[in-house]
């Protein structure tokens, strides 16, 4: 009989990199689960409360891992998962990014302290796309060059600047 495995079980990096991995190329995604883990809150939460199921190995590529993104709301409701005003704003957030759940902007922007807003504002910039590089369109002279990239519009910020 073949196991399949569990969340609760992996390394917390092991399923961080699970969920990266099956996240890769839907930019939404990657800015939702980006936003978790940079944040620091929540994913060890849902990974102990069964709210990250993993796939397994898929084509020999390692694990992948999805956040079970309706049941959130339930499970913040119940107290399965807990955490400050903040915290329920970047997890609303990332919910809205990846699944569609509608949320409020002013409400969310509200309830946000300055480090979770740079990281809001970063996933909403990922999500978009602003972290591919780019060719600039019209340098100063009007004349693109060859290497002239743009950086994203809000940089995920580095460990330790929050």
């Amino acid at each position: 009989m073949i196991f399949k495995p569990r969340a609760a079980d992996l390394d917390p990096v092991d399923v961080e990199n699970a969920l990266l991995r099956a996240a890769l190329g839907d930019y939404s995604d990657e800015a939702a689960v980006l936003l978790l883990i940079t944040s620091g809150h929540w994913l060890p939460q849902l990974q102990h409360r069964g709210l990250i199921t993993v796939d397994g190995d898929v084509e020999g590529e390692g694990l992948w891992a999805h956040i079970a993104w309706p049941d959130l709301d339930g499970a913040l409701r119940i107290g399965t998962i807990t955490g400050g005003s903040s915290d329920h704003q970047v997890l609303r957030a990332a919910a809205s990014i990846a699944d569609g759940h509608p949320v409020d902007l002013g409400d969310l922007a509200a309830g946000l302290d300055r480090h979770a807003l740079t990281l809001v504002l970063a996933a909403i910039a990922h999500a978009a796309g602003s972290h591919e590089p780019r060719s600039i369109t019209h340098a100063p002279d009007g004349v693109p060059h060859p290497g002239d990239r743009v950086s994203p519009l809000v940089a995920w910020p580095t460990p330790g600047t929050g």
